[in-house]
């Protein structure tokens, strides 16, 4: 999992409540059993005016002019500004795999649905809390200001606006110490790789019918 220290990113407004995981990544999208491509359907409903499927060239797409993320002044952005219960709906983990590999790497919202705020600590974006009030002010700063760019610093807990402005916010501990160190749970795990395999040297020591188990 990709670490995240320091973030300074383009900002695009998703000015929608209720953003469910069904539009972030459309269910027929869930039928491949990799954890990659998903970026290139992330929000494909409000994205496209035509159907998409799995596999389909995206150059062969027709895009919706009007969807935020199509507009050139959002393009490569990195942080997404979003409203009240983002990520509500199905718990599918395919939802933060297409966030991430359209290029997000942070979410600022009021609130999230639970298990896709989970799900994305788990996969490497950070989903910043801050109040409707400064959600508000960032919504109308970014639509008045072409290029807008806020630098998330993940180690002070801060979103540090144009100005200098400071916003602070809240992250568990042992999430932050995940994403400063890039660890996922099998990275976690495998922190202790050289314990796992003296006890399975010993164990087997001790229980040699067990390689022929785990072999048959």
């Amino acid at each position: 999992m990709q670490k995240f220290t320091l973030l300074q990113g383009l900002v695009a407004p998703m000015d929608r409540e209720n953003v469910d995981t069904d539009a972030i990544i459309p269910k027929q999208f869930l039928k491949s059993i990799r954890k990659t491509g998903f970026g290139q359907n992330l929000f494909d409903e409000w994205r496209y005016l035509d159907a998409g499927f799995p596999g389909q060239d995206p150059s062969s797409r027709r895009p919706n002019p009007d969807f935020v993320l199509n507009q050139p002044r959002y393009l490569g952005a990195s942080v997404l500004l979003a409203r009240r219960n983002f990520g509500c709906g199905s718990s599918r983990e395919h939802a933060p795999w297409a966030l991430d590999q359209f290029g997000f790497r942070a979410i600022i919202a009021p609130s999230y649905a639970d298990i896709f705020y989970n799900n994305c600590f788990k996969n490497g974006l950070l989903p910043i809390v801050l109040t409707d009030t400064q959600v508000a002010q960032l919504f109308n700063e970014v639509a008045a200001f072409p290029g807008y760019t806020l630098t998330v610093d993940l180690e002070r807990q801060r979103v540090v606006k144009p100005d200098g402005t400071e916003l602070a916010f809240d992250v568990q501990p042992f999430r932050k110490y995940c994403l400063l160190n890039g660890l996922d749970d099998i990275g976690l795990t495998l922190r202790h790789a050289d314990k796992i395999k003296t006890f399975e040297a010993q164990r087997l020591a001790q229980k040699p019918w067990l390689a022929h188990t785990m072999l048959g």
